[in-house]
């Protein structure tokens, strides 16, 4: 499966935001938050080609009010037209927040990239159920494939998917295929 490129809108809606640059809010557990600063590196690396505009909080909320804390967070998955959830561990135990803000997404229309910390390169065990049969795409925790995926992938109605091995190879990962 090759995903068709969404199209982009012409009046951007949050002029604060990078014109161009998939909107993205990155869902995390916070035993992972260190991918996240990960992700923010490679943006900040010349060497390596990845960028998108972060619709992720710019700062923690020190609330302890769970209305207040998830009407800050929708109102910057509301900036987002992409989602990434990266998955470890412990994701898919996670509910209070981490669900929440993948629920937010979906309901708001968001497509969905499931990122698998432990180098997947399609849905395995590890997902959350949130994820499961939403039309989203699994792919594994490296800047390439997610700058691909940010830039190409059409979310579909159901089901769950990942790339053929032959995109991963253009992109310059090794095959996976056995010869």
């Amino acid at each position: 499966m090759i995903p068709v490129p969404r199209e982009t809108p012409s009046i951007n809606p949050f002029p604060q935001l990078i014109m161009g640059l998939p909107r993205t809010f990155v869902g995390f557990s916070s035993a992972d938050i260190k991918y996240y600063r990960l992700m923010q590196a490679w943006k900040t690396n010349e060497h390596i080609d990845f960028s998108f505009t972060d619709c992720q909080l710019p700062d923690v909320v020190n609330s302890e009010n769970e209305d207040y804390v998830k009407r800050k967070c929708r109102e910057r998955i509301n900036m987002a037209g992409k989602f990434i959830q990266l998955i470890g561990e412990n994701t898919r135990f996670k509910r209070k927040y981490v669900r929440w803000e993948a629920e937010a997404a979906i309901e708001k229309g968001c497509t969905m990239i499931g990122v698998n910390l432990n180098g997947s390169r399609e849905h395995d065990a590890l997902c959350p159920s949130w994820l499961e049969g939403i039309g989203a795409i699994f792919i594994p925790f490296s800047p390439a494939i997610v700058k691909y995926s940010l830039e190409n992938y059409k979310m579909f109605e159901d089901g769950n998917y990942h790339y053929k091995d032959s995109v991963y190879t253009q992109l310059g990962y090794p095959s996976l295929t056995k010869r």
